[in-house]
């Protein structure tokens, strides 16, 4: 009888970053990879806990909890762009060794596309999945956030079903059926930190950065986004000049509708030499 060793289990750490205790999780070997989450107080856990181990094979797989989750702890300020980022700056040198392979959904995608631009000597290579450049002069993303924030003071239930709702494509929330979908409502609840993160969400605006990418970039948009239409990433894959384009069709929390098509295209964009 042959025996097979169990994965280690992901390491915990924290990392102090302008007073915030910055919680990152560390799991699997090989050249690092950073997964950093979107909006929600799940943070790492909620975005990428089904997801990760399909890296972890072939990468260090490094998932930082940003301020606003209830894993990290801070000052309750408002959140800025340039702050989180700083966050993920600091876990990437506290757990890895050289440049990274750096990987931001939705709300992490102008996160990482800063931390790419501020400090490209720790960025190997940057993947920015169902992300936007601006929200101002957006009417619809701007409406969007600005309804998630209201709802999620004033009607808790309401918040929920409206992430879920967009936060997937029509067809799969008919192929998983009522009772899986209504188990989706109560994921992303509106908790204090989530609505700081729907706040933030409200006033991205990294278009100066853009231009100060270095890394070999992959924008991967989602063609049946209700979240964040497409076009805000193939706007992305304009902006910055040494980046390619794939689509996923799929609705904004791709990684889960379409999880094969997303891990090959990852595993595609850094493995490659």
């Amino acid at each position: 009888m042959s025996l097979t060793a169990a994965p280690a289990a992901p390491v915990s750490a924290t990392v102090t970053v302008a007073g915030a205790e910055v919680h990152y999780e560390r799991a699997g070997s090989g050249p690092a990879l950073v997964l950093v989450h979107g909006t929600g107080s799940g943070g790492a856990a909620l975005s990428w806990g089904r997801t990760a181990p399909r890296f972890t094979a072939g990468h260090t797989v490094i998932t930082p909890d940003l301020s606003g989750t209830d894993a990290t702890v801070d000052d309750g300020a408002p959140l800025t762009v340039e702050g989180l980022a700083a966050q993920v700056i600091a876990v990437i040198e506290d757990a890895a060794e050289g440049p990274v392979d750096l990987l931001g959904f939705s709300l992490g995608a102008p996160v990482t596309a800063a931390v790419a631009a501020l400090r490209p000597d720790l960025v190997r290579r940057l993947v920015l999945v169902a992300g936007w450049a601006h929200t101002e002069g957006d009417e619809y993303l701007r409406n969007l956030f600005t309804l998630w924030a209201r709802l999620g003071v004033c009607d808790p239930a309401a918040f929920g079903r409206a992430v879920a709702m967009t936060g997937f494509s029509r067809g799969f929330l008919n192929a998983i059926g009522r009772e899986q979908v209504e188990l989706l409502i109560p994921n992303m609840p509106p908790t204090p930190g989530t609505l700081r993160h729907v706040d933030l969400n409200t006033r991205v605006d990294i278009r100066h950065l853009l231009p100060r990418v270095e890394a070999p970039t992959l924008v991967i948009g989602c063609t049946q986004d209700i979240t964040v239409p497409v076009e805000n990433s193939r706007d992305l894959h304009a902006a910055i000049s040494d980046s390619t384009y794939a689509e996923i069709d799929a609705g904004h929390v791709a990684f889960f509708e379409k999880e094969d098509a997303f891990v090959r295209l990852v595993h595609e964009f850094t493995l490659a030499p």
